[in-house]
């Protein structure tokens, strides 16, 4: 009986550790997703009113799973301190439905990743085309430095000193980067979801065999 209370002690203090490593990891998805939505660079290149918003959704779901998992994390750890297997149930389930969500949203980012890309440089392919659109020009001009694109390069807006990159690559280039950097974290948030469930699983199963037992 002994060697099971101590199991279970360990499994315990494991599980809440794994809780406020979670709640940080999740205060992190947070920080990353805030600063890919008010980035000053992105912001600047999807900020206006008819601009593509496919990139920020993924950013959306970021930072919403940012939040829950901080607010699990707290959860978690009370579960595992009160011992409580109706906690850790919910627990569980939680980190289940966030696990979800994520392999969704990483299945949706993984099928729609061309399709950002090909409506941002669709959306400054055709700013190039109107006269008013000069200004939105400038600015992808000058945050990406690049003019133009493969096929055209209009003497008016690429002007003898402006940057022979073109701005179709550049695109393609700027938003893999930060997409990129959303699958990363969304990967380590899944693989920490899986030992939060397995912990939680093992704990409550200590706990009923500790308590059949007495």
């Amino acid at each position: 009986m002994s060697k099971v209370q101590g199991g279970m002690k360990c499994v315990k203090y494991l599980l809440f550790v794994f809780n406020f490593i979670f709640w940080l990891s999740g205060s992190l998805v947070l920080a990353v997703g805030l600063w890919l939505r008010f980035d000053p660079d992105t912001t600047n290149l999807l900020d206006e009113n008819d601009a593509p918003e496919h990139f920020f959704i993924a950013v959306y779901i970021l930072i919403g799973a940012g939040g829950v998992m901080m607010l699990v994390g707290f959860f978690g750890c009370f579960g595992a301190v009160r011992e409580s297997q109706c906690l850790l149930g919910s627990f569980f389930a939680c980190l289940l439905v966030i696990f979800g969500a994520e392999v969704a949203a990483g299945v949706f980012g993984f099928l729609n990743k061309d399709k950002i890309i090909q409506d941002v440089q669709k959306y400054y392919q055709s700013a190039m085309e109107i006269s008013n659109g000069t200004a939105i020009t400038s600015m992808y001009h000058k945050v990406l430095e690049c003019c133009g694109t493969e096929s055209s390069r209009p003497p008016d807006l690429c002007t003898d000193d402006s940057h022979v990159k073109n701005c179709d690559k550049a695109i393609e280039d700027f938003f893999k980067e930060k997409l990129f950097i959303i699958g990363y974290v969304g990967i380590g948030i899944a693989g920490i979801m899986i030992i939060g469930m397995i912990f939680s699983m093992v704990l409550c199963c200590a706990i009923r065999n500790s308590r059949e037992v007495i």
